[in-house]
């Protein structure tokens, strides 16, 4: 391919149209698959092995999982048995939850920067196969390594991701982690100060380290019969991240007054009627800013744009017709 892709695959999609799409990567020379993990709809771990099982060389990373809802301890060995089934193919990543979900299920965003820390710290001692304690605020391990009685306990090569967005959660990516796996939404001028984040977090390494990787997942949206159709797609979808995760607004150049527009239309749960209605508030320009969408050539050149301002490898997520999505720009890839 003459542009390193991805693709991200969640609940969005049917089980059926996740194993597809997959297949469909790992035959077309697509380097990686992120299996999301967000609202309370579909893990993330359990579709993941089953691609994993179905597929020969693509990498399979989380897309991301949080730091709350599992043990560091319980994490390292599910990603360690995610070796098993694909040597040397496994990615974890992995971010703060969001609100306001986090706190309806007990488990509130509080100082995501140390907790993230922390957690990440244990799973590298793990993945190194050491002998772990740790006293942490929010990690405490007492003397547990992996532990199989049946086979050598030995290191695994588990590359750690972390979701990031915020310049203070990029700048610990840069110093702790081995990539950021930045969000939807985002428009490629964010990666100017994205990248300086990253950078400052570079130089506090100690294991001199002189970068990490950079992905980012991309909504996509191809109608070469009908434009405007694919764009109302990903409209549809920023319409829904402005209502239900309003910080998302803070990064793609969304004014307040907007957001409060669309809020009164819905909060969160919105339901796809409450997002037809206030569809109409969001503008196409501000749409194809932070997606690719309309025909084939202008969602693979905002691909390029996003590749030329710093992503490695962007990460299609499919919306609208989302075989012709994948297919058609894959095809572009390849030319």
């Amino acid at each position: 391919m003459k542009l390193p892709l991805g693709i991200h695959v969640g609940e969005r999609l049917s089980l059926e149209q996740t194993y597809w799409q997959a297949e469909f990567a790992d035959r077309n020379g697509f380097e990686s698959v992120w299996v999301a993990e967000g609202r309370l709809a579909r893990d993330g771990i359990v579709p993941a092995a089953i691609i994993a099982s179905r597929t020969s060389n693509l990498k399979i990373g989380t897309g991301v999982v949080n730091n709350k809802s599992r043990n560091a301890a319980l994490m390292a060995v599910t990603f360690k048995t995610l070796d098993e089934v694909a040597p040397g193919r496994a990615i974890l990543g992995i971010g703060a939850w969001w609100e306001p979900l986090a706190t309806k299920v007990g488990q509130p965003l509080v100082k995501p920067l140390a907790s993230m820390r922390e957690y990440i710290a244990v799973c590298q001692a793990f993945f190194r196969n050491e002998l772990v304690s740790f006293e942490g605020e929010f990690v405490q391990m007492r003397d547990v390594r992996f532990d199989s009685m049946y086979r050598e306990n030995k290191p695994v090569d588990i590359p750690i991701y972390i979701g990031a967005v915020g310049p203070k959660m990029l700048e610990l990516a840069g110093e702790i982690s081995d990539g950021v796996h930045m969000d939807f939404l985002l428009p490629p001028s964010y990666l100017t100060g994205a990248k300086e984040a990253i950078g400052r977090g570079v130089a506090k390494r100690t294991d001199g380290r002189g970068g990490i990787d950079l992905t980012q997942i991309v909504a996509c949206s191809v109608n070469d019969d009908d434009p405007q159709e694919a764009i109302d797609a990903c409209k549809a979808f920023l319409t829904l991240y402005l209502m239900q995760q309003p910080h998302i607004a803070e990064h793609c150049g969304v004014e307040r007054e907007l957001v409060d527009r669309l809020q009164e239309v819905a909060g969160w749960p919105a339901t796809p009627e409450d997002i037809k209605r206030a569809m109409p508030l969001v503008s196409n320009s501000l749409v194809q800013n932070v997606t690719a969408c309309g025909s084939t050539s202008q969602a693979f050149d905002k691909l390029m744009s996003y590749h030329e301002a710093g992503v490695r490898c962007p990460i299609i997520s499919t919306l609208g017709d989302k075989e012709r999505t994948l297919t058609s720009l894959a095809m572009a890839a390849k030319d």
